[in-house]
């Protein structure tokens, strides 16, 4: 600011005045706010020290407490996935064919399961939810595709669903391997209640239609 006259410099003078004046005050309050906080803490720590009384600071002992070796961590999947692999290992040894109700369509249900479940099973009254095509593939990739198939429809609670293993015509001698094994595999297949052969609009001769367990996950 510049004084252009007798009356600016008193006015000027008069400014820088009142700003010292508002410094200075600031700069008390300051100082007296932290003589406060001191004189708080200083009375804190008397009132600590006669609540607890005299203490002696204990003697150094020596020894080393050794630090403890972190724990490694669990692999609570692999351990699942590795679980889940184990119990799905179906074998094609096993021979499913004592366990079929031998009619004009093989068929299979577990010990409790009524045979108005198979005969309402193969007149359709269940709705096929989810169909898994098994023909053309070899034995492995046969095994392995379903028993992922029924985990999974079991896991998202479906009920009914069709297994197609083809009929046989192309396979040497006109048999059907895939047919009888995919018997043993769903015997095997804890998720599995009973199967019955497809309706011939189904598939007939080359596909199953397979009832499962309620998902203990679903409502």
């Amino acid at each position: 600011m510049k004084a252009h006259s007798l009356s600016d410099l008193k006015s000027l003078k008069k400014a820088m005045a009142a700003r010292a004046a508002q410094v200075a005050a600031q700069r008390a309050a300051e100082e007296a706010a932290r003589r406060e906080a001191q004189e708080r803490l200083h009375r804190d720590r008397l009132l600590f020290e006669r609540a607890v009384g005299v203490v002696q600071r204990l003697p150094y002992h020596g020894r080393h407490v050794p630090r403890r070796a972190p724990l490694l961590p669990v692999p609570v999947q692999r351990q699942r996935d590795e679980q889940a692999v184990m119990q799905e290992a179906l074998s094609d040894e096993f021979d499913a064919e004592t366990l079929l109700h031998t009619d004009e369509h093989l068929s299979f249900r577990r010990p409790g399961v009524g045979p108005d479940v198979v005969r309402k099973l193969r007149q359709g009254d269940w709705s096929i939810q989810a169909q898994v095509d098994l023909h053309g593939l070899r034995t492995d990739e046969a095994r392995a595709t379903l028993a992922s198939f029924v985990r999974e429809a079991h896991k998202h609670g479906l009920r009914c669903v069709r297994v197609v293993h083809g009929k046989g015509l192309g396979s040497p001698g006109k048999t059907p391997v895939l047919k009888g094994k995919v018997h043993s595999w769903l015997v095997q297949k804890a998720e599995v209640m009973a199967f019955v052969q497809a309706r011939p609009a189904e598939g007939g001769a080359g596909a199953l239609v397979v009832l499962l367990r309620p998902s203990p996950r679903m409502p």
